[in-house]
C-alpha cells in the first residue's frame, strides 16, 4: 500500500467516526438550503416550481410590485385566493388609502402582522399604510445591500462547507484526476453562483449561469458525499494500488 499521504485505512474508528457525523450534518444542512431556495424563488412568474424567469425576477425585478410577488411566490401558501385576489385588485387600482383600510388592512392583520410587524429589520414591516404601500411599487429585485449580505455569508459559510468535505474526500481512493477536479469544481461554482447574482442585476441572461453555478455545486457536493461515505465504511483498498490514485 501507498502510503505518502493519508487515506481512510489510516484512520482510526473514532475518526471515521467524526467524519461520518460532519457529512451527515451537512448532508441535512444542504437539503435545508435547497428547500429554502425553493420556497423562497418558486412561483415568482406565477407559475408552479422554479424557472430561469424566477431567477431573474428575484434578482432584477419585475413589472409587479414586490408585495405581488410576495403573495404569488413564497408567500402564497399563507393566504387564501380570494383575499390574495383582493389585494393585488388594490395594487392594481393605484394602492388608495381608503381601499387600504376598509379591505387590505383586515387581511394583512389575520394573515401576515404575525410575523411583518417590525420585529425583524429583514422583513417588510406591513402594519400600516405607507409600510405597505413602500412594497406596494414596482419590484427592483433584491437591493444592493441584501446582495452585499447575502453574498458574505455564501462565502464564507461555502467555504468552510467544501472545505470540510474537501478534505474528508482527499481521503478516498479515487484517481488523482478526478480528485482534484472534485475539489476544484465546487469554489469555481460558487464564483460563478455568487457572482452572477450581482450580475443578473443588469444582464438578465446570466439567471442561467446561477443555475449553472448552483447545479455544479450540487453535483460536486453530492459526488464529494457519496464516494467519501462509500469508500470510508464500504470500500476495501487493493494492497498494489499504484500512485496515481494518490
Amino acid at each position: 500500500m501507498h502510503q505518502q499521504y493519508a487515506r481512510f485505512h489510516n484512520l482510526s474508528p473514532s475518526q471515521k467516526l467524526i467524519c461520518t457525523f460532519v457529512l451527515m450534518t451537512l448532508g441535512m444542512g444542504y437539503m435545508f438550503a435547497m428547500i429554502l431556495i425553493w420556497e423562497s424563488h418558486a412561483g415568482l412568474d406565477s407559475k408552479p416550481g422554479v424557472s430561469v424567469k424566477d431567477i431573474m425576477i428575484a434578482y432584477r425585478g419585475d413589472a409587479a410590485t414586490r408585495l405581488e410577488l410576495a403573495l404569488r411566490g413564497p408567500m402564497a401558501d399563507r393566504i387564501d385566493e380570494g383575499d390574495r385576489a383582493k389585494i393585488i385588485h388594490w395594487i392594481e387600482e393605484g394602492g388608495q388609502e381608503g381601499a387600504y383600510t376598509s379591505t387590505v388592512k383586515p387581511i394583512l392583520e389575520e394573515r401576515c402582522n404575525f410575523c411583518h410587524n417590525e420585529s425583524n429589520p429583514h422583513i417588510p414591516n406591513l402594519t400600516n399604510y405607507d409600510a405597505v404601500k413602500s412594497v406596494a411599487v414596482k419590484s427592483t429585485g433584491v437591493s444592493i445591500g441584501t446582495l452585499v449580505r447575502v453574498s458574505h455569508i455564501h462565502l464564507f459559510g461555502l467555504t468552510f462547507i467544501f472545505t470540510l468535505t474537501g478534505i474528508i474526500f482527499s481521503l478516498t481512493y479515487v484517481k488523482r484526476w478526478m480528485k482534484r477536479i472534485l475539489i476544484t469544481t465546487p469554489f469555481l461554482a460558487i464564483y460563478l453562483d455568487v457572482g452572477s447574482w450581482w450580475i443578473t442585476k443588469v444582464s438578465e441572461p446570466f439567471a442561467y449561469v446561477v443555475i449553472i453555478g448552483g447545479a455544479l455545486m450540487g453535483v460536486s457536493f453530492a459526488a464529494q458525499w457519496f464516494i467519501s461515505m462509500r469508500h470510508m465504511w464500504l470500500y476495501k483498498p487493493k494492497e498494489d494500488m499504484s500512485s496515481e490514485f494518490f
